[in-house]
């Protein structure tokens, strides 16, 4: 069906296949949210709809999009040789509004943001970007594409924040993760597995894994595995208890990536960049909350 308006439970875009009903729930003025995703017959987002209702306050669930950063930069300042410009916690693109129109074919959907003055205020560089969500069997298939109009190399760092809903943080497990990370929480490295014990305090690390990465809800016997493409392809786990949700992040760079220069990427002039991850749903039937293998 054609992307069609509701206004229950929050003003959204619907957008739903025909084959199997898996929909999508999208606010484009809103920083070109993702808000919830169907697959399955299974509401997979989890989203603070409270807090959502209050503009002034930023988004806790859904998907947020993560340009031209990721993480922060040293007392956000993002000096560059036209300047020093503030750039906040995580950029600009999930306080935005964006663009929304279906893709050809009725495959799925594409956001679209610009340069604009609020943004060329923050970050001198003219972008095009877009994101491509494609609903498939049993998965979501998430294509970006950032476009470099000026004359100048564009820099930038990208990333996604979706907020996986769990029947319960005490459920949770993941698979996949290599054994070292980097601890956001003390920024340094450190191992990986005794963090993502203290899912139910809270953690945020990054990791390299070197395949898919899974997050298990025991509970409900379900598990979404990461899939990504490099340069997409570093993975942030983060936890914000009480909330039932574990985010599952795909970057392309650590915090401070434009300033430190590790692993920054720069889309030369007139060029695009395209990137592109896939979150499968697996039946993991069998695991249970007593049984943490």
């Amino acid at each position: 069906m054609p992307l069609t308006h509701r206004t229950t439970p929050y003003p959204h875009w619907e957008f739903s296949t025909a084959a199997d009903g898996d929909l999508l729930r999208l606010v484009p003025e809103r920083g070109g949210l993702l808000s919830g995703w169907r697959c399955n017959g299974r509401e997979l987002l989890y989203l603070d709809e409270a807090r959502f209702a209050d503009p002034a306050l930023s988004v806790r669930g859904g998907m947020p999009v993560l340009f031209p950063i990721c993480g922060n930069l040293p007392a956000d300042q993002l000096p560059l040789p036209q300047g020093n410009f503030t750039l906040q916690q995580h950029g600009f693109a999930r306080d935005l509004p964006w663009e929304l129109e279906e893709l050809p074919g009725a495959v799925g959907v594409r956001l679209s943001l610009g340069a604009s003055p609020a943004s060329l205020a923050m970050f001198p560089f003219p972008f095009r970007l877009q994101l491509e969500l494609s609903p498939q069997p049993g998965a979501l298939a998430i294509a970006v594409l950032l476009h470099n109009p000026g004359p100048q190399p564009l820099p930038f760092a990208f990333g996604l924040h979706p907020y996986f809903a769990l029947s319960s943080l005490a459920a949770a497990a993941l698979e996949g993760l290599p054994e070292q990370c980097f601890d956001h929480g003390t920024m340094a490295p450190a191992a990986t597995a005794p963090l993502l014990e203290r899912l139910e305090q809270g953690v945020d690390l990054l990791a390299q894994p070197g395949a898919a990465v899974r997050l298990l809800d025991r509970g409900s016997g379900l598990a979404l595995e990461l899939q990504a493409e490099a340069p997409f392809d570093l993975a942030v786990v983060w936890s914000d208890p009480p909330r039932p949700m574990v985010c599952l992040e795909p970057w392309t760079a650590p915090r401070g990536a434009l300033v430190s220069g590790e692993r920054r990427l720069e889309v030369a002039p007139g060029q695009t960049c395209r990137l592109a991850c896939r979150y499968q749903l697996i039946e993991a039937s069998g695991i249970s909350p007593q049984d943490p293998s």
